[in-house]
């Protein structure tokens, strides 16, 4: 396992300390994932008939990342320049393209319905109507329905090892009564779908290629990335035949992207939507992104927020994070001036690894 580490004698053995724990702890996940499907990715979890993949998967790397501190790469590990399967931090993805949307005055307000510019896609109903845009960014939609093929039920009562204990519970997939749209936090992967899908009658081309031209060229990243969708996820818009992509792998498809590109999409986030002095996506919308939702004070648009160190203990309240399962992470925070990228690091283990990297800089900033 390659390791680079650029930092004074001292930071570069509290940083070596923290990233061979890293390596150490690499994801159970087989590598290959015909190998053995019963314990790779997040749909065999799922009640049948819905545990079964319905896109593109591929192989995975080791573990790797990336460590920008104040500007500076500090350290790199594994296969940073590896397009890799990046699970739901693509939902970050997402969130960055209603910021372009919103920059450019197709989302006018994010807390109109959506419905009032796209009837007919499945916000009609009397309990949909209701739905905004914060509510779908925020996982409050509470939206009812199927998308390509998927119910939302298949999601409800999940829960993730990240977000604070609750007091409701019940069976994965179970029938959970539904509440208003903007009362009941709830993570859901259908129902991010179906952001998605809104996102492309939206913008009316294919999201990738909006991604691409809007934010990946500014930022100067590289062509060795992918967003692909389920295989019956197609849709006709203006005579187009175009395939709506998902927030995430939960079924296959999504964003496969290197480390390398990922630390340039942390950096944006980092800095407020500029890069190079030039506003990719106005500070005011990634401001937005990181205002904790009123019900779920760990949870931003589409980034978990550690505001109540719930999420992460060892880490800084100031800190905000993009998740994906396997475990991908994407952590950015302000005040320690720091952008870091790990990829396929037992969850279990990454709080500990955050915090020695924390301390780590702390300790050299007290010097």
């Amino acid at each position: 396992m390659t390791v680079m580490i650029d930092a004074e004698p001292a930071l570069a053995e509290l940083l070596g300390v923290a990233i061979k724990d890293a390596i150490a702890h690499e994801s159970k996940w087989s590598r290959e994932p015909s190998a053995d499907g019963s314990t790779w990715g997040v749909h065999g979890a799922d009640p049948p008939p819905w545990n079964r993949l319905l896109g593109p998967v591929s192989s995975r790397g080791p573990a790797s990342g990336v460590l920008v501190h104040r500007g500076r790469r500090l350290a790199q590990w594994g296969e940073p320049a590896r397009a890799d399967l990046t699970f739901s931090v693509a939902k970050t993805y997402l969130a960055l393209l209603a910021g372009v949307a919103f920059d450019r005055g197709l989302i006018a307000d994010p807390d109109e319905p959506v419905r009032a510019r796209l009837p007919g896609i499945g916000f009609d109903s009397a309990h949909n109507a209701p739905i905004c845009w914060t509510h779908l960014l925020q996982q409050t939609s509470e939206w009812e329905g199927e998308c390509f093929g998927l119910p939302d039920q298949v999601d409800r009562w999940r829960r993730l090892s990240f977000q604070p204990p609750g007091k409701d519970a019940g069976a994965k997939g179970g029938p959970r009564p539904l509440r208003a749209p903007g009362t009941y936090w709830e993570y859901n992967d259908v129902r991010i779908n179906q952001l998605s899908l809104a996102l492309l009658h939206l913008f009316r081309e294919p999201l990738p290629e909006v991604f691409r031209e809007a934010v990946m060229e500014p930022i100067g990243a590289s062509s060795d990335w992918s967003w692909r969708g389920y295989d019956q996820a197609w849709v006709e818009i203006d005579g187009r035949r175009m395939q709506s992509v998902p927030g995430g792998t939960h079924w296959g498809g999504g964003v496969t992207i290197s480390s390398d590109d990922q630390i340039r999409l942390a950096t944006l986030l980092l800095h407020g939507g500029a890069w190079a002095g030039h506003q990719v996506i106005s500070a005011q919308w990634i401001a937005r992104m990181f205002s904790p939702c009123a019900i779920a004070p760990f949870y931003g648009m589409l980034v978990w927020l550690n505001r109540t160190r719930e999420v992460f203990p060892s880490v800084p309240a100031s800190s905000a994070f993009a998740i994906g399962a396997g475990s991908s992470f994407t952590w950015i925070d302000r005040e320690l001036d720091l952008v870091l990228v790990a990829r396929w690091l037992e969850a279990e283990h990454a709080d500990r690894f955050f915090g020695r990297i924390a301390r780590a800089l702390g300790q050299e900033a007290a010097r």
